[in-house]
């Protein structure tokens, strides 16, 4: 069945690349495309943006409008949407053996925001030490690479796909270095990489002959959208490279390790279709991670397209003449609308369909028509319509949600340095809460802690209030908000939670406010148990630490248990404001943080920072 099933998937497909899916047409089709201010940044495509005919550059209009050009090596520089709004930007150079590279790739998001990818932009090394192992002077590169196999249990041919014979070193005393190279993504300031900021990474590609898919590592760092628009990218530059070819070039998910997640098997099922051998059923083999590479993957026959409307801030993304997502820039909750459902309800209640000509927005009751053009092709979309919540996700916020700009909506995500440099205060709360909630799974005390406390509260754990969260009975949670932008995205994820659960009751017991609100709110000693991370704004003097253990001995009832993050010096000083501790780990030595450190070795936390677990006496 696999090879009759693969067979006729692989020959349909075939005969799609054989027809002209796009018509070549002039410049004149959009001539603002390479004139419009900020669609060429790179210097080396200036020179097309000046004189595009005497360049020899080449512009291809596609069937659903969208434009690419094209150097005169056939490498594509710049796609745009219809309106000549760009996509994305490519520059391209010359490496030491004389060939074509990609040396970086502006991609803008769907809200404006743009992220720059540089092939091979993350470098890390690694130095073992050999000379105790008999016959290492015979040792050559595939040797290393069968050994790393075996230990990472992954097919030895990744190895060879990520470690090239030049990633590995041996000297003549025994020492090898190994070299690793990643793709690294980047959020652009500017639109440019003048002030770029590290934000993930992937394994290393092939970009001038596209022969697997990656998972990003990091990817909770990622910007809202940052996935689907590199796909666009992946998948413009693969369809580029398998133009008249017989049948496309199959593909599989390749990673060292591997992450194989349900999130990723969505955002690669909407440019690739997957087959699994002998009939069995993609999802469920590609969640192996021993087995996600043996899913095949070739293009579906219509990718996601989306179209920019600069005056009214939006961008309308298709797929297949249905309508797929709008996002709207100025929106202050840093979420889409969608077409898709998962249960009964919308994501966070918003939803958009077409409705004759017109888009139709809806946020649980209320509904907007967008004075937008609507894209060629679309189709109606209003049959039943989309059932409401119990309960809006705004609802946590006890005083109402606190101003949050659209620009921080969407960019609440962690960034951790690619250098040295020092990871920032909510950056640093994963590593924490993280451990705790895999501690739990192993240490039976703490578990039973966590299981037995009906009142707890989180104080500055903005960006982990989801995890501090357990989702197995109702208990009453209060979260202190210090940064409303992180605190929004944790209330939607909680949102998210409890509306795959069906447990709204439990929705409804969670409140999010200010210092001042739970003044206002709660009685003291009332909380089983508290997590509290230590502000970094200056406040690890001794007179500022002793206020800060005073309040959170005001809030916890006798014999309660607090999780307490901040300096060292906290260990000694909690002794004379009531509590014992029952014991304490650097945050660095924590496996969550190791765990980081084979992603960024170079990454660093503020010094002394670490977790107590205290008891009020």
């Amino acid at each position: 069945m696999y090879a009759s099933g693969f067979s006729l998937l692989a020959a349909s497909l075939a005969d799609m690349f054989e027809q002209p899916a796009v018509s070549l047409r002039s410049l004149l089709v959009n001539p603002s495309a390479l004139a419009n201010p900020g669609n060429i940044s790179f210097s080396r495509n200036h020179l097309f943006a000046r004189d595009f005919a005497a360049a020899g550059g080449r512009c291809v209009e596609q069937s659903t409008g969208h434009l690419v050009f094209y150097r005169p090596d056939g490498h594509r520089f710049l796609a745009t949407d219809p309106a000549g709004n760009p996509l994305h930007e490519c520059e391209w150079g010359i490496d030491v053996t004389g060939h074509v590279t990609l040396l970086r790739v502006r991609i803008r998001l769907d809200w404006g925001q743009w992220v720059g990818l540089k092939p091979a932009g993350l470098m890390n090394e690694i130095t073992l030490n050999l000379a105790g192992r008999s016959g290492w002077q015979r040792l050559v590169a595939d040797d290393l690479r069968a050994m790393a196999a075996q230990a990472l249990r992954v097919p030895l041919e990744d190895m060879r796909l990520f470690y090239r014979d030049e990633d590995f070193l041996i000297d003549q005393t025994g020492r090898v270095a190994i070299r690793q190279r990643k793709d690294a993504l980047y959020v652009l300031e500017d639109g440019d990489f003048e002030q770029a900021r590290f934000m993930s990474c992937m394994g290393a590609m092939n970009w001038t002959a596209i022969d697997f898919l990656p998972v990003v590592e990091l990817f909770q760092s990622l910007l809202p959208g940052t996935g689907s628009a590199v796909f666009e990218l992946i998948r413009g530059l693969y369809d580029d490279q398998n133009e008249g070819k017989p049948a496309p070039q199959p593909l599989r998910y390749r990673g060292i390790p591997t992450y194989p997640s349900e999130a990723a098997f969505r955002l690669f099922s909407s440019f690739f279709a997957p087959q699994a051998p002998s009939g069995g059923h993609p999802f469920t083999l590609f969640m192996n991670p021993e087995r996600s590479h043996q899913v095949v993957w070739l293009p579906v026959p219509t990718p996601p397209t989306r179209y920019f409307d600069q005056c009214a801030g939006v961008c309308v993304t298709l797929q297949g003449g249905l309508l797929h997502k709008v996002t709207m820039e100025s929106d202050s909750s840093g979420l889409p609308y969608t077409n898709q459902k998962r249960g009964r309800y919308a994501p966070y209640d918003r939803s958009v369909r077409v409705a004759g000509l017109q888009i139709v927005l809806k946020d649980r009751d209320r509904e907007t028509t967008l004075s937008v053009p609507l894209p060629q092709g679309a189709q109606d979309q209003s049959g039943e319509p989309v059932a409401m919540s119990p309960i809006d996700w705004r609802s946590v916020f006890a005083q109402g949600i606190p101003p949050i700009s659209p620009i921080g909506a969407y960019g609440a995500v962690l960034l951790y340095p690619q250098d040295g440099s020092e990871i920032g205060e909510c950056a640093a709360q994963p590593f924490v809460a993280d451990y705790l909630e895999d501690l739990a799974e192993q240490d039976r005390e703490i578990a039973g802690l966590l299981s037995q406390a009906q009142r707890v509260l989180i104080n500055n754990g903005d960006a982990v209030v989801a995890t501090c969260c357990q989702f197995d009975r109702p208990r009453d949670y209060t979260v202190l908000v210090r940064y409303p932008a992180f605190a929004q995205k944790q209330a939607q994820r909680i949102w998210s939670v409890c509306a795959e659960l069906q447990q709204w009751e439990w929705l409804s017991r969670i409140r999010f406010v200010t210092d001042d609100g739970l003044h206002d709110l709660d009685a003291t000693h009332s909380y089983d148990l508290v997590y509290d991370w230590v502000p970094y704004d200056g406040r690890d003097l001794p007179g500022g630490l002793a206020e800060h253990l005073m309040k959170v001995n005001r809030t916890l009832r006798e014999g309660g248990s607090a999780f307490v993050i901040g300096p060292a010096q906290l260990g000694q000083m909690s002794l004379f404001h009531g509590f014992h501790v029952c014991w304490e780990e650097l945050v660095e030595q924590l496996p969550t943080f190791r765990m980081h450190r084979t992603i960024l070795p170079k990454a660093r936390l503020r010094p002394g920072l670490t977790l107590f677990h205290m008891k009020k006496a």
